[in-house]
């Protein structure tokens, strides 16, 4: 299965680590650049349409701003941020040249794929960029995010691009092989995992909470994002991009680094972004009845079902759906503010008509606006 899906690829988005391309001695490494650009040139070359999703701007202007540390305050990570993004974007854009190819630079927050017509706008974007043959380089608008608007790590920015182009491939680039069974550099016995068919709970505490200076994620951080990208159908590669012409030598056959396979299902493209882009603004807790309607019979949620809602929300945003345990099993676009939501808790339609008077919507979130997680 891994080598079919990897021949039927054609739209790949490629995640370049931080330690790949800067390091806090050194600032940027052109050499390593243009090395990555020659490989993911290859790739194109294959007819394969390339994006990329970049880390290191924010360490090359740790070097360049003569800091001793990774910066902990936001105003020092965004100022190292907007003096490292041009440098990194240049010598893209002198790597690439060298080879005829065009790059264009994208920044995104996550607020610009939380709002669907921006997210929409954002896609029609980018396929005319991948129309013209660009390659676009994106990544994070550091200098104006927040962390209310943060991805907060370029893992799960590359899954959110993934999701937003319709991806046929996530490569997310490493300093390392893939996942082991241990940590490699504590245990010498650890060996290579080189299929997933399924992210278990013990695949996510193999993967283990292990990050750098060079990066905010980890291995943990790829499992998650190749968790989400699984549910829209999308493969993930995760393989050591220090290892030059490893990257097109794998759309050739070769076996190397660690597949994770997508799921038998495939969310909707709006139903995924409610489910992993957006961000939930409060929770309801439902009897056993609700949960049964929802998840085996498929129906919408009536405030009926409804024993306790938490959270300041209003119409049209993301809650979460826990049953009496606590446990989160949906997720979807509310038409209710949790103020009115708080009123009609357990109501049926006649006594809401009695209590608040009528309303537009019976169902608290339509089953075309909730997922199932």
């Amino acid at each position: 299965m891994r080598d079919d899906l990897l021949k039927q690829a054609r739209r790949v988005v490629v995640k370049i680590g931080s330690s790949l391309v800067a390091s806090r001695e050194s600032g940027l490494r052109p050499d390593r650049i243009d090395r990555l650009a020659e490989d993911i040139s290859a790739v194109k070359d294959g007819g394969r349409e390339l994006l990329l999703v970049s880390s290191g701007a924010i360490v090359s202007g740790i070097q360049k701003l003569g800091l001793k540390a990774y910066p902990k305050s936001l105003p020092v990570k965004q100022a190292a941020a907007a003096v490292g993004q041009s440098r990194l974007m240049w010598a893209y854009e002198k790597a690439f040249e060298r080879l005829g190819r065009k790059v264009a630079q994208i920044l995104l927050t996550h607020q610009d794929l939380a709002d669907r017509r921006r997210f929409m706008n954002a896609r029609h974007t980018l396929s005319t960029l991948i129309e013209f043959g660009v390659i676009p380089i994106i990544n994070e608008n550091d200098t104006v995010a927040v962390d209310e608007i943060r991805f907060g790590d370029n893992d799960t920015l590359a899954g959110n691009v993934a999701h937003l182009v319709d991806a046929d491939l996530l490569v997310i680039l490493s300093d390392v092989d893939g996942l082991f069974t241990d940590d490699p550099r504590r245990n010498a016995s650890a060996t290579l995992v080189p299929l997933v068919s399924e992210i278990t709970k013990d695949i996510e505490r193999r993967a283990g909470l292990s990050g750098s200076f060079e990066g905010t994620g980890g291995m943990a951080s790829k499992i998650q994002t190749a968790k989400k990208v699984a549910e829209y159908g999308i493969p993930t590669l995760i393989l050591n991009g220090e290892k030059p012409g490893l990257l097109p030598a794998i759309f050739e056959g070769l076996n190397a680094g660690t597949f994770i396979l997508p799921r038998g299902r495939r969310l909707t493209s709006r139903k995924h972004w409610i489910a992993f882009t957006l961000r939930t603004k409060g929770k309801v807790t439902l009897d056993d009845g609700a949960v049964e309607a929802l998840v085996r019979r498929g129906k919408s949620l009536l405030p009926s079902g409804i024993i306790e809602v938490s959270g300041d929300f209003g119409p049209g945003d993301a809650i979460s759906c826990t049953d009496r345990h606590g446990k989160e099993f949906a997720k979807g676009l509310v038409n209710f503010s949790s103020e009115t939501l708080a009123k009609i808790k357990g109501l049926k339609t006649s006594e809401i008509q009695r209590t608040i008077g009528s309303q537009e919507y019976e169902e608290v979130i339509h089953r075309d606006n909730l997922v199932i997680l």
